[in-house]
């Protein structure tokens, strides 16, 4: 099969010389990294916010993966596009000289809109480690629902900020249960490759992995799932490996190797503030309103359609209200926030010939943690990076593969903590609760037992060959999982359900999802890759079929 049948209709309104100009800024890690993080920085500020009664050919919702990919190949067509993102820009030092602030000292930076830290990790020896902040658009959303807390990035680059940069992409083998409507030949062949490329993935240099004190705590789960018989995987990152050794060395500042992560990172990671984000704004064509949140999307009178916007301020106040109106909007603004917005339009009139699938089919990626007591011969290291690079795969006979984490609160506690992807089965619905005026979902935490007993076929062995026992410390007094938390949210506007088979929301021309919204639920690893991947295939055909 030909690269251009592989790529289907989704190239037959571009040129050979335009596909290739729009494609060629992410084909390989170096052309998206000419751009430093200071440059998309001052770009984001020089940027003015979308102004009240303005006029945009394209609006994305959301800066995250799917939003970023839309921008930048939206831009590369040559049409002027205005990215709304909830949180901030995330280009201003604190009074500490940094950015971000890390794990061990969480401020009000590290949380959206809470005077209480809410750390997956909540407990040490079974005391509460959760402290007092203040209120602040900070860039970590532990957002509440009535089964589930779903932790969510908020802030130019969305999820990228706050995750462990775990670029896995799918085994092909399992692709058809992640993705039934999507040939899988155009995905490995053409979208995945190009996905990685953009993200600028690579895996941990073999040489320093095996003998840098950073890493003992993933050498302890190699070599214990091995005992017990399980595939031990290294996995692509997107942190610059070569900084990280320089870290390591003592050379430039340390950013995974100084506790930083899941509040952000200063330094090392190539986060979407320093690939797409960049490569969007140098087209010239892309503009950025930070601390904007969209409630409203409706057709306009004149064609196209009006979005109501709020203004925010650091303390999430409303400073300002703001209705414009845009030719095209692609939602991106992440899985809650795009089924939450479509459930609510539909359900209260503005777009109420959105389907029945809208807000259908969501999932946790059957995430579910746990942590086990080591024997003293089996030192998980004081020193540990922020970075995972590897994962014990039992998915095809328990359903499971288990990113082996980090636990890096600067003291040997011969633990050793997983984050399971599972194929757990439950779905939950987002249904529009009218006497709240808010949009509730239906996840049980009972469902989380599924997960739990798939994680356990790859725990249980390794207990039993190690003679070890699970930790009943880190998420509650005598609670062995955490199972109320779900970092990898899927799901609520399902590709070719609730969309067209390229996440056309097809009552309404020119509203698209491209977000992991798209996704039902699992992708029996971490996500991002999949949904920058699959964002990369839909634009491409939108873009090329006039939209």
């Amino acid at each position: 099969m030909s690269a251009t049948a592989r790529r289907g209709p989704g190239v037959r309104g571009l040129s050979r010389r335009g596909f290739l100009a729009g494609t060629g800024s992410v084909l390989g890690a170096a052309a998206l990294g000419g751009f430093s993080a200071a440059k998309a920085a001052a770009a984001a500020r020089r940027a003015t916010p979308i102004g009240n009664g303005a006029h945009v050919q394209a609006l994305v919702i959301g800066t995250g993966y799917g939003g970023s990919v839309a921008a930048l190949r939206l831009a590369q067509a040559g049409v002027a596009v205005e990215m709304i993102e909830m949180g901030m820009a995330w280009d201003t030092p604190g009074s500490d000289g940094k950015i971000f602030c890390n794990l061990t000292s969480p401020d009000q930076r590290s949380f959206w809109l809470r005077t209480e830290t809410k750390q997956p990790v909540g407990y040490f020896l079974g005391i509460p480690i959760d402290r007092a902040i203040a209120s602040y658009t900070g860039i970590l959303d532990a957002e509440d629902f009535a089964g589930i807390t779903v932790y969510q990035g908020r802030g130019i680059g969305g999820g990228s900020l706050v995750n462990g940069g775990m670029a896995v992409t799918p085994k092909q083998a399992n692709f058809g249960a992640i993705l039934p409507s999507v040939d899988p030949n155009e995905m490995y062949n053409v979208y995945y490759p190009r996905a990685n490329a953009g993200l600028g993935a690579g895996v941990i240099p073999n040489g320093w992995f095996n003998t840098t004190q950073w890493y003992e705590f993933a050498r302890v789960g190699q070599k214990q799932a091995g005992r017990s018989g399980f595939p031990f995987e290294f996995v692509p990152d997107v942190y610059d490996w070569n900084y990280m050794q320089q870290e390591d060395a003592g050379t430039v500042p340390r950013s995974a190797l100084a506790q930083e992560l899941l509040y952000g990172n200063n330094y090392g990671k190539k986060s979407l503030q320093k690939t797409y984000i960049p490569a969007a704004l140098a087209t010239g064509k892309v503009n950025i309103s930070p601390l904007h949140k969209v409630t409203s999307v409706s057709p306009a009178s004149g064609g196209g359609y009006t979005v109501l916007m709020n203004q925010l301020d650091t303390s999430g106040n409303v400073v300002a209200t703001k209705e414009v109106t845009a030719d095209k909007v692609v939602f991106a603004a992440g899985s809650v926030g795009t089924s939450k917005l479509l459930v609510q339009m539909r359900d209260t009139g503005q777009l109420p010939n959105l389907n029945d699938q809208v807000g259908q089919g969501w999932g946790d990626n059957g995430n579910i943690m746990v942590g086990r007591a080591n024997q003293i011969w089996d030192p998980t290291g004081a020193n540990q990076s922020t970075i995972p690079c590897g994962g014990i795969d039992n998915w095809t006979a328990g359903g499971a593969f288990a990113e082996v984490a980090p636990l890096p609160i600067g003291i040997e506690t011969w633990a050793s903590l997983y984050l399971s992807i599972t194929r757990n089965p439950h779905r939950a619905q987002f249904s529009w609760n009218s006497s709240t005026q808010k949009v509730d979902l239906s996840w049980q935490q009972a469902w989380k037992q599924d997960g739990i007993t798939m994680a356990k076929t790859i725990f249980d062995k390794i207990n039993s060959t190690e003679g070890t026992i699970y930790r009943t410390d880190l998420f509650g007094t005598y609670k062995t999982w955490q199972d109320e938390i779900t970092y990898h949210p899927l799901g609520g506007a399902v590709l070719n359900q609730a969309t067209d088979n390229y996440g056309r929301l097809t009552a309404y021309p020119g509203l698209y999802v491209m977000d992991g919204a798209l996704i039902p639920g699992n992708t029996s690893v971490n996500p991002f890759v999949t949904i920058t991947a699959l964002a990369e295939r839909n634009i491409e055909n939108i873009i090329a079929n006039g939209g």
